[in-house]
């Protein structure tokens, strides 16, 4: 029997039952929204408006901003909102679109991440081949690639839990829907089912993060044959790369790569790359990126002298 045939709405405990918490939460996580849509719309923005910006690096970069807004798109309107209701609820189908469409945009940003490392190699160790190697196909291959890796993972998340049978609970002490709490409701033994979960994702999670931290490694570690002015800007940008990665790495590896189980500390730390890491990421990137800042202060000053 399918199943939504058995439990047809979840209710989410949320962050905080205190209403003073919820008001405070509701102030802050519209506020880191409002920076994160602006911050993130900022950069695809400029990197398409400004002719200077139009090496791989600032396409991925581009892209990586409109993948952060449409993944905080995807968690934080239904958490701001929530935050406003004493019980929150959420029917099944729409939980398991919410469960989609955030290991989608997850999943797209894991490879993205991957692919810009790669951009970064291959600028720093192999510069006299970068605009051959990373030509304006490649990119585009490469951000397909990230798009069908990311749908892949995704729907192999949703089907693993989509015929599940939920017969009885429907509390998630979460504030929102994910695999964990999900199999943690169902009426049946998901001991394997979650093996496959930490396959599909902890391993994903883990292997690439320590995949990312050595390219990184070997890239700053070939820095040494250049000059001081070209090691200062590439170890300004290889930065810039390892802080995002640590952001959304981090988090993630603690949830995903390991035995399905629930801790109170989940829902906290899952804020952390879902609501606060794509507000991070523009400013990370701004604020360490002089070509950036340049090029969106020449944007102000064209807007503003129209």
């Amino acid at each position: 029997m399918g199943q939504g045939y058995n439990v047809t709405e979840f209710i989410f405990v949320g962050l905080t039952q205190d209403p003073a918490g919820q008001k405070a939460l509701f102030a802050l996580f519209s506020l880191t929204y409002l920076v994160t849509m602006l911050g993130n719309l900022l950069i695809a923005g400029t990197v398409i408006a400004s002719p200077s910006l139009k090496s791989p690096m600032y396409f991925f970069l581009a892209c990586l901003s409109v993948l952060d807004a449409l993944y905080c798109n995807s968690i934080s309107p239904n958490l701001i909102i929530d935050l406003l209701y004493n019980k929150k609820t959420i029917s099944f189908k729409s939980c398991m679109l919410q469960l989609f469409v955030e290991h989608l945009f997850g999943g797209v940003e894991v490879f993205l991440l991957v692919f810009m490392a790669y951009d970064r190699y291959v600028a720093i160790c192999k510069p006299l081949h970068y605009l051959t190697i990373m030509n304006q196909r490649v990119c585009i291959l490469l951000l397909l690639v990230a798009g069908v890796g990311g749908t892949v993972h995704s729907t192999i998340q949703v089907l693993t839990v989509y015929k599940l049978p939920f017969c009885g609970p429907n509390l998630i002490d979460h504030f929102m829907c994910d695999m964990n709490q999900l199999l943690g409701l169902a009426c049946t033994d998901t001991y394997f089912l979650g093996i496959t979960v930490m396959a599909n994702g902890g391993v994903i999670c883990v292997g690439i993060f320590t995949f990312l931290l050595v390219s990184y490694g070997i890239i700053l570690n070939s820095l040494k044959t250049h000059s001081q002015e070209g090691r200062r800007k590439a170890l300004f940008t290889c930065s810039s790369h390892i802080m995002v990665v640590v952001c959304f790495f981090a988090p993630c590896s603690f949830i995903y790569a390991r035995p399905v189980s629930n801790f109170p500390i989940d829902k906290y730390i899952a804020v952390f790359y879902t609501v606060v890491s794509p507000m991070l990421n523009p400013l990370i990137y701004t604020l360490r990126n002089s070509e950036m800042k340049n090029c969106i202060k020449k944007l102000w000053s064209k807007t503003l002298t129209k």
